[in-house]
């Protein structure tokens, strides 16, 4: 057991010694260490937060950091061993945390901390430690009667195993399509890396021409630039139909959403509520579904009209201009791209060509250095793959603060999209408990799965890749600032979730600042910057479509919001209420034979499940924050460090609504969201 680097919390994970087979004994000894503790803190006296809390955060932290290290594995290179370890020691994990917000005797433990005499002496944070505790006894089951808890149990064991298949599903039906093209005159107007990266996929396989895939580098190209309206179509129907029943019956989700949301049915009335969406609000800003829904369709109250000039400008031009009569969904991205040039002379891979890797990444750190007083600096660790980069921040003395890993391209065996996790967060430790040492530094992954370089050349970003990178970062750096010692209330621990994505978004705004674009730019060849003239017609197609945009993540967040709501599956399906969101906000219609439900993993694998709402919530709250930044752009730092104090450093030790209000002086409104899409008044 010694060996087993799942078991070595001394320093950094050692991620390229962990094999499948050290998952199950490594799981079963912390399971072991954590219910041990558990029976300890059970009977624990005299009860204080040295006796109780810290005892029961050590032990039940190391499970959980050791069983992230093999989720996240899991997502970055999935193997069919690493695969089959995740799912047989899942159900084990699940039934543990189950069992722990179910425990009786844990939640009278801290519920007499409450009435204890040192109570009276702990601050604001350890109070919201406590607080949210409680809560979260009551959200998991611990005053069900024993039939009650061990149906909840179950119901949690079940969804645990069902997110983690239909997100399995969703990567096997990605990564199982290939579409063989040897006319090379099919490919027509894709940019040059996206056929040399083709080109080098059907090498690989030892295959004659092109090999176009699914992953995200090579399906956007294709829908943006691909002259051939028949290739378009192909990947716009192979994508649209993956994990349905149109393919292995193995690999459809179609089961697995019915019986999600039977279960979070299940799951809420269990505990009183009456839907799954008024459970999941119990932790968020939002007080109701009935304020989400009425929140999103004043949104989209104001959206829809540039919404549908946007669709009949496209409509218009790809008929006079591209002798489109009929605008089809795997037309959209390409009359798109056309359009744009056609009125702003600009083109995003013209512009992409500027985005290079190295001088993206330090524009990227000067931002943070410049806005929050700090260092980002190259480090050294081990990783799961040989692209993957480690830095770490330090403050203005040099002090450790926090470290990251940087895993940018796509590849097979590696989910899709973009997103932040935590290895390990921020925890301060009293003086007599130094071993660790007394601070332990917050560790995060941050993933991409952009496009590799290819023919010896540095890979290259969109300007929307460059967005998505700032926004990860933007997350990652609300782990990394965070000043709170308290584990369950430090980095995004604790924050709600319709606020998770004020950071992040705010981060984006600074894609948009010349002075920032300009010094992240360098032409993959010449090494010149990105020129003014160019920049100027980027920002002019900056709300290019924005309405169009809006209305599309409404309907996102309008159908989970339903779903988890007011569904009633014996009135219709789920693919029946998808249309009817349609048919109250969408401007560009999928197919009838579309699937984008059984492809959602943001809801039924992710933990957005009646929390889609979050982005468009939290937008609010970004675009509100940056205003800041905006109306006083000569005091950069002086509003950097109060942003730092107020909301990136305090994590969830208190609502995010205070954090908000403490830095801008007063409650968040829309305006500043309507300005920034070129939707105001």
């Amino acid at each position: 057991m010694q060996a087993n680097p799942l078991l070595d919390f001394s320093g950094l994970p050692r991620f390229d010694a962990i094999r499948p087979e050290h998952v199950a004994p490594a799981i079963d000894a912390l399971l072991a260490q954590a219910e041990a503790a558990v029976k300890d803190a059970e009977a624990v006296a005299p009860l204080t937060w040295d006796s109780f809390v810290v005892p029961l955060e050590d032990a039940t932290e190391r499970l959980w950091r050791a069983w992230g290290q093999v989720g996240h594995l899991q997502a970055v290179v999935n193997t069919p061993a690493l695969r089959e370890a995740y799912n047989a020691n899942l159900p084990k994990v699940t039934r543990f945390g189950a069992s722990l917000g179910q425990n009786l005797q844990l939640f009278a433990q801290y519920k007499a901390l409450v009435a204890a005499p040192e109570y009276a002496g702990y601050d604001a944070v350890r109070r919201k430690v406590v607080d949210n505790a409680l809560r979260d006894f009551r959200l998991g089951g611990a005053e069900l009667d024993d039939a009650g808890k061990q149906r909840y149990s179950a119901v949690q064991e079940e969804l645990a195993a069902l997110s983690a298949k239909f997100s399995q599903n969703v990567l096997d039906a990605t990564d199982a399509f290939a579409l063989y093209v040897e006319d090379q005159a099919r490919l027509s107007g894709l940019p040059a890396d996206v056929v040399a990266a083709a080109r080098a996929a059907a090498e690989k396989e030892g295959r004659p021409g092109w090999k176009l895939t699914l992953q995200m580098p090579c399906y956007l190209p294709v829908q943006a630039y691909g002259d051939d309206r028949a290739l378009r179509e192909a990947l716009y129907r192979a994508n649209g139909l993956r994990a349905s029943e149109a393919g292995p019956a193995e690999l459809d989700n179609s089961a697995l959403i019915d019986r999600i949301l039977a279960l979070r049915a299940e799951l809420a009335g269990l505990l009183g509520f009456a839907s799954y969406a008024e459970y999941s609000l119990a932790t968020k800003m939002a007080q109701s579904p009935d304020e989400v829904l009425a929140f999103l369709r004043d949104l989209a109250g104001r959206a829809l009209p540039f919404a549908r000039r946007d669709r009949a400008e496209l409509e218009v031009f790809a008929r006079t201009e591209l002798g489109l009569d009929e605008l089809q969904p795997w037309d959209l991205g390409y009359a798109s791209e056309k359009l744009k040039q056609a009125r702003y002379s600009y083109s995003e891979q013209e512009v992409k060509q500027y985005f290079s890797e190295e001088p993206v990444l330090a524009g990227l750190f000067a931002v943070i250095e410049s806005l929050y007083a700090v260092k980002v600096k190259p480090d050294t660790a081990p990783a799961w793959h040989p692209d993957v980069r480690f830095y770490r921040v330090e403050d203005a003395h040099g002090q450790l603060l926090g470290q990251f890993y940087l895993d940018l391209y796509a590849r097979e065996g590696k989910r899709g999209g973009a997103w932040m996790d935590d290895c390990r967060n921020r925890r301060a430790r009293a003086a007599a408990t130094q071993t660790p040492p007394a601070v332990q530094t917050p560790l995060v992954y941050l993933v991409c799965n952009f496009g590799k370089g290819v023919d010896g050349k540095p890979a290259t970003f969109t300007h929307n890749e460059v967005t998505t990178l700032f926004h990860e970062m933007g997350h990652g750096l609300h782990q990394l600032l965070t000043a709170i010692g308290e584990l369950p209330v430090a980095g995004i621990n604790g924050v709600e979730w319709d606020a998770v994505e004020l950071p992040s978004q705010f981060m984006e705004n600074f894609c948009w600042e010349w002075a920032r674009v300009q010094a992240m730019t360098a032409h993959v060849d010449s090494g010149a910057p990105l020129p003014r003239a160019l920049f100027d017609r980027m920002l002019a197609a900056r709300n290019f479509q924005s309405g169009m945009f809006t209305v599309r993540q409404l309907e996102f967040a309008l159908f989970d919001m339903e779903l988890h709501s007011r569904f009633m599956p014996e009135q219709e399906s789920v693919l029946q209420l998808l249309e009817r969101v349609r048919d109250e906000v969408a401007v560009n219609r999928a197919p009838s034979w579309h699937r984008f439900p059984h492809q959602f993993s943001h809801i039924f694998a992710g933990g957005y499940g009646a929390g889609y709402y979050s982005y468009k919530w939290a937008e609010v709250l970004s675009a509100d924050a940056y205003a800041a930044f905006e109306e006083a752009p000569d005091q950069l730092a002086a509003t950097g460090a109060r942003f730092l104090a107020e909301v990136l450093s305090r994590g969830g030790s208190r609502s995010a609504l205070e954090n908000f209000t403490a830095f801008r002086g007063r409650a968040p409104n829309i305006d500043a969201l309507l300005r920034h899409s070129g939707m105001a008044a």
